[in-house]
């Protein structure tokens, strides 16, 4: 599935992305008087940025400690063959919902993941199901953070505010 072309940033759609990406649940008067625009202005923005495909996804960032998922783990994935097909299958199998974020990387592993969890038995199972159990995973290294510093998908704009 291809994005339709994308209309060049201004100013306007720069503003409203960094100003949705720290409060998605910014009224359109407020985003309006924000940027210094009508709020049907802002409302058609705001359409043309989720049908271009600058934001993909309207949602909330939940605390991972006030419903259990207490445990942050990042895993490296070593694969056994690298051929495309069976890349695709590892990228399949790591796109479940008990993966938060997956990453195909290059040096020494070949997928990050990372992972919340409520305990190390539920990894366990997790584990043992997605690595031990699947055989093109050569090898898997589990790290546990001791602490979330930062955790965001913030993308940074202040490049596009300079050109």
């Amino acid at each position: 599935m291809s994005l339709p072309s994308a209309s060049p940033l201004d100013s306007f759609d720069v503003t409203l992305l960094d100003a949705l990406q720290l409060d998605n649940g910014r009224p359109l008067r407020e985003l309006a008087t924000l940027v210094h625009l009508s709020t049907a202005s802002v409302q058609r923005r705001l359409q043309r940025l989720r049908k271009e495909g600058y934001i993909l996804a309207d949602t909330a960032v939940v605390d991972p400690d006030r419903v259990g998922q207490v445990i942050t783990l990042i895993v490296e994935v070593h694969a056994e063959r690298t051929q495309s097909v069976d890349l695709e299958d590892m990228k399949q199998s790591f796109s479940g919902p008990e993966i938060q974020q997956c990453y195909y990387v290059t040096g020494e592993a070949d997928f990050l993941l990372v992972l919340t969890v409520a305990s190390m038995t539920v990894y366990q199972q997790i584990a043992q199901r997605l690595f031990h159990d699947n055989p093109n995973v050569r090898s898997f290294r589990t790290t546990v953070a001791l602490e979330r510093v930062k955790t965001t998908l913030h993308v940074p704009l202040e490049t596009l505010r300079k050109s």
